[in-house]
């Protein structure tokens, strides 16, 4: 029987560059390089461990034509030699395992940027106001700065090609500077770089001619565009076709094409999982009628939709990001016939971009811990001698514990009181956009079978039960309960839930109310507005919801609670929840009762101690805690407090 992913491992051709299959690593910041202007062992590592598993093509994230271009952002200094030695020690890396490398270089974020220290303006392809900062108006960018602008693509692409880079990948994506001269509503330009569409594309076209200058006919220069800004203004797919003939006539060898700016961030630039798998597969089709070039795409793509993809036609290469984030390995285990093995990406953006985002450190991933770290966290040795080890929960965070115990070398068994694993994880993956949750729990079904851990399910581990006394370790990831304030009262009914429990048996009912409108309860009235007519108030005390989701996922339920006209309440206190409704008093002190059919709670979660702190007395060396139970948090705390846990074993 043939490979399904047979055509994935076919391999293809840019410019006389011969990649080994269709799967390309997305072109992704990490925030690995040094101060100097050189790679970590870190992000050189992150790099190899790719290559190593079997993509074909790497890109590197953005990096810049000058350090005040880089505004503050880590980058390999390509504009200086000093970065060339480590850069050509990845590139021999990734070389040893028969991947190419594509260095990608941007010319600037523009209007996009911000202010640092130091600097008093921002420049554009004229006088647009900053995307942060409307007020603040960049400058236009002078002819002269254009020229000089020339030189340094040269200066970099000389040192790409001295470093032993493959390919060189121009960044005009997203709305960034090179964006922003070839789209009409940000180049006002009245010279020979504004007015007509050869004009807007004059700035670009040049800068790939500046490159052809230095790296020579027979060097592959690709070029990623978004295709459809996806906002009223922005540029549409009719006229982006077109910009895709005057580059193929300015020397592109191979288009990598998406869609969004960052007026669409959430969407397009960093997607989330409401906007399920292959989002921006759909711009590859008009782009096919303007280019016999390579086309490339990216865009939350699973080993299913690229290959559907590639089948119409319409693309050539694959581009996977998060995904490769969260198993390098996933191009060995397809083309070994391991489809099964491929452990999911969430669409989280929790540890990848929410790091860099959040924490201003380098990108990790919620399901794989050791990103990142792969040279002192990947590798999971057998211990000497083998534990045993019982798992109570079989929640994410215990899940990970079983499995990384297991490989290495303990008997391990998981207790898990209902009738099947995933805990509150699963639960709450309802809907359809939740899918690669769902894949996540088949995906430690598989492991944990393969792996020979004993699950019992529908066994609940008493406080004071001797059962456990025949174990070395106990891990304990028993997980949260839900916590509704002490000044709330809330009636036993069976038309009054908690958030968990209305994923679990559904609301059929088309009024209803959610009190607390934090992730959890913003994610549940997205669900139940988008699953029919149903009439959806949320009640939050404080002046904005979503607090806790990560910045860009909050932009998509914002936008997701308008579209589909959710009623938000802010700044309004639940009083009270009974079988009629909800009794809430406003910031003024104003109460009001609101009708309702079906009432959810949503206040959010506390640790479950019971089971832990009996276990914790009877058994006080041999217990680790994991997830909600010790310390309420997302997925990735959890998932990563398992993985220490096993890994941590002696």
């Amino acid at each position: 029987m043939s490979n399904p992913y047979d055509l994935l491992m076919q391999p293809i051709y840019i410019n006389g560059m011969r990649i080994k299959n269709r799967i390309s690593l997305s072109p992704m910041g990490t925030f690995t390089p040094m101060q100097d202007g050189t790679d970590s062992d870190e992000g050189i590592r992150y790099y190899e461990e790719r290559a190593k598993g079997g993509v074909g093509l790497i890109n590197t994230g953005a990096m810049f034509l000058s350090e005040e271009l880089a505004q503050g952002s880590p980058t390999i200094a390509v504009w200086d030699h000093r970065a060339i030695p480590k850069q050509t020690v990845m590139i021999e890396r990734c070389h040893r395992w028969g991947a190419k490398v594509s260095l990608q270089l941007s010319c600037g974020t523009g209007r996009n940027g911000v202010l640092l220290p130091g600097v008093d303006h921002l420049v554009s392809a004229s006088d647009n106001p900053s995307f942060y900062n409307p007020s603040l108006i960049c400058k236009e960018m002078t002819k002269d700065e254009i020229a000089e602008s020339m030189e340094a693509w040269k200066t970099c692409a000389g040192n790409a090609v001295l470093a032993g880079y493959d390919a060189i990948e121009i960044h005009a994506h997203a709305g960034y500077l090179m964006d922003q001269f070839m789209s009409s509503i940000w180049n006002r330009r009245t010279d020979e770089y504004g007015g007509s569409l050869e004009n807007r594309c004059r700035f670009a076209a040049e800068a790939v001619q500046a490159v052809r200058s230095v790296v020579g006919p027979k060097f592959p220069i690709i070029y990623r565009i978004a295709l459809d800004h996806r906002f009223n203004g922005g540029r549409t797919l009719a006229e982006s076709g077109e910009i895709l003939t005057i580059l193929e006539d300015a020397g592109v060898d191979a288009f990598d094409v998406d869609a969004g700016s960052y007026e669409t961030m959430d969407s397009c630039v960093f997607p989330t999982a409401y906007g399920g798998e292959s989002c921006m597969s759909y711009v590859c089709e008009e782009a096919r009628k303007h280019t016999s070039k390579p086309i490339i795409n990216a865009g939350t793509h699973s080993p299913e939709t690229a290959i559907a993809l590639l089948e119409s036609g319409n693309a050539d290469i694959i581009q996977f990001g998060r995904q490769l984030i969260a198993d390098p390995e996933f191009p060995n285990k397809l083309k070994a016939g391991h489809r099964e093995d491929v452990r999911p990406c969430l669409i989280c953006n929790e540890e990848c971009i929410g790091r860099i985002f959040d924490r201003l450190t380098q990108l990790s991933c919620t399901v794989n811990p050791s990103t990142g770290l792969e040279d002192s966290m990947k590798e999971i040795k057998p211990l000497p001698t083998p534990h045993k080890v019982a798992v109570i929960g079989a929640g994410p965070g215990g899940l990970e514990a079983a499995r990384v115990a297991a490989l290495r070398g303990c008997d391990v068994t998981v207790y898990e009181k209902t009738d099947k694993i995933g805990g509150t994880f699963l639960q709450i993956a309802t809907a359809d956009w939740k899918k690669r949750l769902r894949d996540l729990i088949t995906w430690y079904d598989v492991q944990l079978e393969k792996a020979g851990v004993k699950v019992v399910l529908n066994h609940e581990i008493a406080p004071d039960s001797d059962e456990l006394d025949q174990y070395d370790d106990i891990f304990v990831a028993v997980g949260g309960k839900p916590f509704v304030p002490g000044m709330i009262h809330v009636d036993e009914a069976a038309n009054i839930l908690d958030v968990t429990q209305a994923h679990i048996h559904g609301v059929d009912t088309d009024d209803v109310i959610i009190c607390g409108g934090g992730y959890s309860g913003c994610d549940s009235a997205i669900e139940l507005a988008q699953s029919g007519k149903k009439n959806v108030t949320i009640v939050e005390m404080t002046d904005d919801v979503a607090t806790n989701a990560m910045p860009i996922n909050k932009s998509t339920i914002i936008r997701l609670l308008d579209e589909l006209n959710i009623n938000v309440m802010k700044n309004t206190k639940v009083m009270s929840v009974t079988t009629e409704g909800v009794k809430v008093v406003d910031s003024e002190g104003k109460e009001q009762f609101l009708n309702g059919q079906t009432m959810i709670t949503a206040f959010g979660t506390v640790p479950d101690r019971t089971v832990v702190d009996a276990v914790e007395a009877k058994y006080p060396t041999k217990v680790a805690v994991i997830g909600d139970c010790n310390k309420v948090g997302k997925t990735a705390a959890a998932i990563r407090d398992g993985y220490y846990a096993a890994m941590a074993l002696q």
